[in-house]
């Protein structure tokens, strides 16, 4: 019987630990939007900066919209949790380059950005 607790406890463990090491720092690239336009208007980029800072004031949460769909949900990695819309803002309508860990659960992607500016914009 101890053999099957001490086993189920280094089991219990491992899972902590995997589960506390299933973020990753990475570099994402995006569009600073609105998150009501990024799903109920499809936008692929911003339609105006204004527009993204009006929404974020109005309460809705900014979010990074990758060129490859992805919607990156920026949170706080305090508990209790706080807006990132602060941190956000100076960008809003605009492309930035975020780094941070990154956490993926149930289809949804959040970023904890360490770092952000805005990106360098390439000239055609």
């Amino acid at each position: 019987m101890k053999i099957y607790i001490t086993g189920a406890l280094t089991l219990l463990f491992a899972a902590a630990l995997f589960a506390a090491e299933t973020s990753k720092t990475t570099t994402v690239k995006g569009y600073v939007l609105d998150s009501a336009c990024a799903f109920t208007k499809g936008l692929k980029k911003p339609i105006s900066a204004e527009c993204a800072m009006a929404c974020a004031k109005a309460g809705s949460p900014l979010v990074i919209l990758s060129s490859t769909g992805t919607i990156y949900w920026p949170i706080a990695d305090t508990t209790p949790s706080s807006s990132q819309n602060d941190k956000l803002l100076p960008y809003a309508g605009k492309t930035v380059t975020a780094s941070g860990r990154v956490f993926q659960r149930g289809g949804s992607t959040a970023i904890v950005i360490s770092k952000i500016e805005a990106a360098e914009v390439k000239k055609q």
